[in-house]
């Protein structure tokens, strides 16, 4: 539980900071808004270093699957554009490929 609650809070401060950031850029939001924006983004790199699997790659792998698929819900929730059904048929695909990549048996 505590890998799925890391990813979920890395990905909504990368989508969050990201999203404070165009704000600022592409809809003239003032300058405080990439600041903050850019601090939040920082805390998501540290945030995604505390998962406990002991591979960067594997950890980031997965984690994009998990971008993915909050990316789709804050599209929906955030900027109001609903998804469409392969929207949905390729979120699902990244959390299976997620739950392969982090939990399959390894020797």
């Amino acid at each position: 539980m505590l890998a799925i609650f890391l990813f979920i809070l890395a990905g909504l401060a990368e989508i969050g900071g990201g999203y404070l950031v165009w704000l600022w850029l592409r809809e003239s939001k003032p300058l405080w808004y990439g600041i903050v924006g850019g601090i939040v983004l920082v805390s998501y790199g540290i945030i995604a270093t505390l998962q406990s699997f002991p591979s960067f790659g594997r950890v980031y792998a997965a984690y994009g699957g998990v971008f993915i698929v909050l990316a789709v819900l804050w599209g929906w929730w955030i900027d109001k554009k609903t998804p469409d059904m392969y929207d949905w048929i390729g979120a699902c695909i990244c959390v299976m490929g997620v739950s392969v990549m982090l939990w399959a048996p390894r020797q």
